[in-house]
């Protein structure tokens, strides 16, 4: 007997899903036996959180829509942070939850509350299951979590409707096809800035990744000679060894400081997807509203963080075709060598340091050692944005974070996601500071029983190190940033992993390499000194 549970499924299944992640509840039973059936694996998480961060990085891994399964209340209340990353920083999750029947609901309050009330704000749509219509609705909810910008979407099924016969069979899954470049009205002001310009620049974004349009960048900027400025969700669309690539923008003001007047130079600046949601404030209207800025985007955009001269609604490979036609193949770019000068203090500014150890040594230290397969995650503070700087990518999604909501405790489930679903089992690497381990140590548990290899690198300073640095440039005095030291290779022994206390140079690159031989997790606990940002990033 089909049921409703089973027509989700099925439709999932046919979406390219795999795997499914959560904690269930008793509202929840029968919608994970239909994923079982389906043949999607039920991951069992230490909490909803961790178990959306997850399919994330599944996601990354082979491209399917991430699946979330929550229980009715504290479930659904507990996935609030993670569905809003989704929403924030542009991931298809499906999110299941389970509910009561609707004439129950009326006389039954236990746990009860309306959850689609409470997600909408932060979700592409919210559905509740119907039988009769399940497959119609399914084909909605992961069209709608797909196209364009990728998103959340909720799914609230009720009880009788997982359960009940359904005779449904559902239809097969066709993604929505990309759109190809309108014919605006100021198609041609477009093209001719492009052709005329001497100093043209690219910013690409995570719309860019998304796409796939990595290729088409690295082609057209090496054919021009055009540098390359990403976001740090962008790192990696060109190989960022190549002399054009300019490396990961917009959460370091030490980095602004250097790429802002290269930007000011530029006359003509070409936005490839760029969504401006992960920058700081120091990117909010950083050219003049008449500047030769031109925006390639799927979407209307609406943020209000800067104005541009042409807005081309479409995809970005459909884009760099018009553009490449438009403009003489020999033609260079920047007769000065401007973007040369850049990176080159680029590098200088993020070097290691001087006395040869801190988190610039570590991050260089483990880049270099570690093989060019290795994605990295990290997770938010000072650790991230000096990460993001110096972690250098080789292709798209070589670096994994949480950089428009920009929240904490992401770092270690989206590398556990990411490992679980590569099939190859490439080498993951996440950093993180100690706040941040400390927010989801119970996951280590799932890490052991998933026998992942995956490895953990925490940069222990005792401290919430970004927030203190902004209390002391605003001359505030030292408030609740400051916490006591945890035992981290003792947490990770007691959880069935290997790990080890840092603090040189060499010990570090000889227990970095020995985390590769190991069939379960490390954990390198790296100390540095209190203080050990300043001026960094």
């Amino acid at each position: 007997m089909r049921t409703g549970a089973d027509v989700i499924a099925e439709k999932l299944k046919l979406a390219g899903c795999r795997h499914a992640f959560g904690i269930p509840g008793g509202e929840v039973l029968a919608l994970m036996d239909g994923l079982d059936r389906a043949g999607l694996r039920f991951v069992l998480v230490k909490h909803e959180n961790a178990g959306g961060f997850m399919a994330e990085g599944g996601w990354h891994a082979d491209g399917a829509p991430g699946v979330l399964l929550a229980t009715l209340g504290p479930g659904v209340a507990n996935a609030i942070n993670v569905v809003a990353n989704a929403w924030q920083d542009r991931v298809p999750l499906i999110f299941l939850t389970g509910c009561v029947d609707a004439v129950d609901a009326e006389s039954y309050t236990h746990q009860v509350f309306d959850h689609q009330q409470l997600l909408r704000p932060i979700v592409k749509a919210s559905f509740t299951a119907r039988t009769g219509a399940i497959d119609a609705m399914m084909e909605k909810a992961i069209a709608l979590a797909t196209d364009g910008q990728p998103g959340p979407v909720h799914i609230d099924v009720p009880i009788k409707v997982a359960e009940s016969a359904c005779d449904e069979v559902p239809s097969a899954w066709r993604a929505p096809a990309p759109a190809g470049i309108a014919e605006a009205a100021d198609l041609q002001i477009a093209l001719d800035l492009f052709a005329n310009a001497q100093k043209p620049l690219v910013i690409a974004g995570v719309d860019a990744v998304n796409e796939g349009a990595g290729s088409a960048i690295t082609e057209f900027c090496q054919r021009f000679s055009v540098p390359l400025v990403t976001t740090y969700k962008a790192k990696g669309l060109m190989d960022e060894r190549s002399e054009l690539a300019l490396g990961g923008a917009g959460l370091s003001p030490k980095a602004d400081a250097i790429l802002l007047p290269l930007l000011a130079e530029s006359d003509c600046v070409l936005l490839l997807g760029y969504d401006p949601i992960e920058m700081r404030v120091n990117w909010r209207n950083p050219w003049p509203d008449d500047a030769p800025v031109i925006d390639v985007t799927p979407i209307l955009r609406t943020h209000g963080m800067h104005r541009c001269r042409v807005e081309l609604r479409g995809t970005v490979s459909s884009a760099l075709k018009l553009f490449s036609r438009s403009r003489a193949p020999d033609a260079r770019a920047w007769p000065g060598n401007e973007p040369e000068t850049t990176r080159g203090q680029l590098e200088e500014a993020f070097a290691p340091e001087a006395e040869g150890w801190g988190p610039a040594t570590v991050f260089h230290t483990l880049r270099r050692v570690l093989p060019e397969s290795t994605t990295a995650t990290a997770d938010s503070g000072a650790h991230r944005i000096l990460a993001s700087q110096i972690w250098k990518c080789y292709a798209p999604r070589g670096m994994l974070q949480s950089s428009a909501l920009c929240t904490m405790g992401c770092a270690l489930p989206l590398a556990m996601g990411r490992s679980l679903v590569d099939e190859a089992r490439a080498p993951v690497i996440a950093f993180v500071g100690d706040a941040g381990l400390e927010m989801c140590l119970g996951e280590l548990s799932t890490l052991r029983d998933l026998q992942l290899p995956v490895i953990i690198c925490v940069l222990v300073d005792r401290s919430l190190s970004l927030i203190e640095l902004k209390q002391r440039a605003g001359q505030r005095r030292n408030l609740g940033v400051d916490f006591g030291e945890t035992d981290f290779p003792a947490v990770a022994k007691a959880y069935g992993g290997h790990g080890v206390w840092i603090e040189d140079l060499k010990a570090l690159e000889t227990e970095a390499v020995s985390a590769l031989g190991r069939s379960g997790f490390t954990l390198l606990a790296c100390r540095i000194n209190d203080r050990s940002y300043d001026g960094r990033i």
